[in-house]
C-alpha cells in the first residue's frame, strides 16, 4: 500500500493499494479521530458486491455502520435523494461525532460528500472510490455538487474528506463502459499535463500498469489542489472538455450519456476548433482521438453546436460575460484563457481571431 498525503486547507492521506477495503476501519481509526458511527452510502451496484466487506472491515476496528443505498446513475445525484438520505441520518440519530462513508462511484463521492459538507453544517466523510474515474479524479480534491435542471454540480461544496482508501482490486469488477469512462479522465491528464502518462495509455500498457497510473493521476491531482484549493486558477485546468462535454450529459437530461463519454466527446470537439484557431499544434486533436478510440469512447456528436452552446452558459467556468476555456496547446501542455462569451462562440463557428 503506498500513501500520497494532500496537503489542502486540511491535510488527508490517500491510501492507494490491493485488497485494502478488508483494512478501511483499521485505516479510518489511523486517522486520529475517535469514530464510534458510519452511514456507508452506496448504489445498487458497488452495494451488493462491497457494502458488507465494507460494514464488517468497520465493525471490526469498532465502528457500528449502517447502510443507506440509492439506484445508481447520475440522475440520482439530485435533491430528492439528497433529502432522502438527510431524512435517514436524522432517523439513525448520526451526529457530528460520526462519520459518512462514500462506497461507489463519482455519484456517490459527489452526492455523500455534499451531505457531508451540509448535514449539521458539516461531518467527517471518508472516500472510499470504487471506479477507476473516482479513484484518479472525482475523490480527490474536496469538490462535491448535486446536479439540478438547468445544469451538473451547480449546487455544492468544498469538503475535504477524512480520507481517500482506493482499494484498486475493485477495480476488477467495473464494466468495459465504466472502466472506459474512468480512461476518459486519465487521457485528459495525460493531455492536460503528463506526456509520459499519455504516451504511456497510448501505447496500451494499461492493464500492467493500473496502479502506477492510478497514483500518477493522484499526485498531478495533488499539484494542481495543492496550488489552487478552491478552482480560481490553475485548477480550472482539470475541466478541459468539460464544458462542452457537461452541456452533452444536460441535452441527454443525465441519462442518455456517462460522463465519460461526454467528456471524451467534450476533449475532442474542444481540440479540433482550438487547433483550426492555430492555439493547438497541428496533430493534437488526431492523438486524442485515436487514445480514446482504443477504449470505445465516442469522439464526436450528431448533436448540432449550436443546440449544445446555450447549456454552456450555464457552466460554472463562466464568470459574467467571460468564460475560462481551457486549451491544450500540444500533448501535456495546458493553459487558461478567458474570453468573452461571443469569443467562445466564434471558436465554435470557426470564426474567432484571439
Amino acid at each position: 500500500m503506498q500513501t500520497i498525503k494532500i496537503n489542502a486547507s486540511l491535510p488527508y492521506d490517500v491510501f492507494i493499494g490491493s485488497g485494502i477495503l478488508k483494512n478501511a476501519g483499521e485505516i479510518i481509526k489511523s486517522c486520529g479521530k475517535e469514530i464510534k458511527r458510519a452511514v456507508v452510502v452506496t448504489d445498487d451496484i458497488v452495494g451488493p458486491l462491497y457494502a458488507e466487506q465494507t460494514q464488517k472491515a468497520l465493525n471490526k476496528s469498532g465502528i457500528s455502520a449502517e447502510l443507506f443505498m440509492f439506484p445508481h446513475g447520475e440522475a440520482s445525484k439530485s435533491h430528492s435523494v439528497l433529502i432522502s438520505l438527510y431524512e435517514f441520518l436524522t432517523e439513525m440519530q448520526i451526529t457530528r461525532a460520526d462519520i459518512l462513508v462514500a462506497l461507489g462511484g463519482g455519484v456517490v463521492g459527489d452526492l455523500t460528500g455534499f451531505a457531508a459538507a451540509t448535514y449539521l453544517r458539516g461531518i467527517e466523510v471518508v472516500q472510499i472510490p470504487t471506479t477507476l474515474l473516482a479513484q484518479t479524479d472525482s475523490s480527490i480534491g474536496g469538490k462535491t455538487a448535486v446536479d439540478i435542471r438547468n445544469g451538473k454540480n451547480l449546487v455544492g461544496a468544498f469538503k475535504q474528506p477524512l480520507c481517500v482508501i482506493a482499494d484498486i482490486g475493485t477495480l476488477k469488477t467495473l464494466d468495459r463502459q465504466t472502466f472506459s469512462d474512468g480512461m476518459s479522465e486519465i487521457i485528459k491528464y495525460g493531455c492536460i499535463k503528463s506526456r509520459e502518462l499519455f504516451e504511456l495509455i497510448n501505447d496500451g500498457n494499461v492493464d500492467e500498469n493500473i496502479e502506477k497510473i492510478v497514483s500518477e493521476c493522484v499526485k498531478i491531482k495533488k499539484s494542481v489542489c495543492e496550488a489552487d484549493e478552491q478552482d480560481k486558477g490553475e485548477r480550472m485546468l482539470l475541466n478541459f472538455g468539460h464544458t462542452l462535454g457537461h452541456a452533452i450529459e444536460r441535452y441527454y437530461d443525465f441519462t442518455g450519456i456517462t460522463h465519460g463519454s461526454a467528456v471524451a466527446i467534450g476533449m475532442c470537439l474542444i481540440s479540433a476548433k482550438t487547433e483550426k484557431a492555430g492555439l493547438t499544434k497541428k496533430g493534437t486533436t488526431e492523438r486524442i482521438i485515436s487514445c480514446l478510440k482504443k477504449f470505445d469512447l465516442p469522439v464526436s456528436t450528431d448533436i448540432e453546436i449550436k443546440q449544445l452552446l446555450g447549456f454552456c452558459l450555464n457552466d460554472k467556468k463562466r464568470s459574467g460575460d467571460s468564460l475560462n476555456l481551457i486549451v491544450v496547446n500540444e500533448i501535456g501542455k495546458s493553459e487558461i484563457r478567458k474570453v468573452t462569451i461571443k469569443q467562445f462562440y466564434d471558436l465554435m463557428e470557426e470564426k474567432y481571431e484571439g
